[in-house]
């Protein structure tokens, strides 16, 4: 028979390291952070077991559209450069902008932060991220985890998830079944390399050293790298709803490019040909190009190269959509035309 050794000296939790009072005080820092997003909707939210949303009456035949990601490597640089302010508006743009491709309106999100040593002020800043994207998209945050994990992560990082529930009326959903020989492909251009790529990001830091140039598009360089990804839902929901034009297809560029993600929205027997001097490249993309010392081909399977979502419209409406997009605030190119698929689903001429 095992005996167990007396105990001598109590261990409480925070002793094995886990502070549930730190925990409680970040809950209390963000309430009034979550408490800006909300929405028609929210029923119970942040501080329960679980959140509830009650979809609206305005859908008759509503259809519940998720998505889930998290920011990649980038955050290896959130923490080398002690920069976490952002990387909660990637956190949300990642899921929010993949929601949105298939015509669905961004409903809620809840977010999931892990760490080894709960570090508030940090935490805090990630979750103001989090809600300031959400306020931005329209989307509530209703809920999330943060759990302290001694031992699973280095000091001073930490891991990000999230997941967003949107809403679509049935007959109004977006499936890239309808995009037809002739159509054209619009881009709305990128706030830079967003949330994909970073492996190789990090790798072009490492090697240009201390030869980093010290700002890329007049923007202190870790600014410029670390800008967050650009939120489409507001101006695009309002092109869906517009009456002069149909928009046929939405395309977010995450990863794999757009080589990897614009097949992804048409059928089996179409292509998508790009004019890749149809929009600029800002000097992020040049120097990463240049850095990394890939072609063309690499770089638009690797990055967004400056184009973060996909429109894909009807000739005779191109122009009408373009200039809506445009009064929305967005850049927007005329970068290509969907053809016959010959071999590749998309062509860079």
């Amino acid at each position: 028979m095992t005996s167990t050794p007396a105990a001598t000296t109590p261990i409480h939790y925070k002793d094995a390291g886990v502070d549930i009072v730190a925990g409680d005080a970040l809950i209390e820092r963000i309430k009034p952070m979550a408490k800006r997003t909300m929405r028609e909707g929210v029923l119970a939210g942040i501080g329960g077991f679980g959140a509830m949303f009650e979809v609206s009456k305005k859908y008759k035949e509503p259809v519940l559209v998720s998505g889930t990601d998290g920011v990649g490597t980038k955050l290896k640089l959130a923490f080398e450069w002690n920069m976490h302010d952002t990387v909660g508006i990637d956190l949300v743009a990642m899921s929010v902008n993949d929601v949105l491709v298939q015509g669905a309106e961004p409903l809620f999100f809840l977010d999931y932060f892990a760490c080894g040593k709960l570090d508030i002020d940090t935490a805090a800043a990630v979750v103001g991220g989090i809600a300031k994207g959400c306020e931005e998209s329209g989307c509530a945050l209703i809920g999330g985890e943060t759990a302290e994990m001694p031992g699973m992560y280095a000091a001073g990082e930490y891991d990000l998830a999230g997941f967003c529930v949107g809403a679509v009326e049935k007959s109004k959903i977006l499936s890239g079944k309808d995009v037809t020989e002739g159509d054209v492909v619009l881009g709305l251009a990128s706030s830079g390399v967003h949330s994909n790529g970073f492996s190789l990001v990090r790798k072009c830091v490492e090697r240009a050293g201390s030869e980093m140039p010290a700002t890329l598009d007049d923007k202190p360089y870790r600014e410029a790298l670390m800008e967050p990804t650009k939120l489409y839902v507001k101006p695009v929901l309002a092109a869906l709803q517009a009456p002069n034009f149909t928009i046929k297809a939405l395309a977010h560029i995450t990863g794999g490019g757009l080589l990897e993600n614009i097949p992804r929205v048409l059928p089996d027997d179409l292509a998508a040909e790009l004019t890749t001097n149809a929009w600029p490249k800002s000097e992020v993309f040049q120097w990463l190009q240049a850095t990394s010392a890939i072609n063309d081909t690499e770089m638009a399977r690797t990055f967004n190269w400056g184009i973060g979502m996909i429109v894909v419209v009807d000739a005779a409406s191109a122009a009408a959509c373009k200039t809506f997009l445009e009064a929305q605030g967005e850049k927007v190119f005329n970068i290509g035309r969907i053809a016959k698929r010959a071999a590749d689903a998309v062509t860079l001429h």
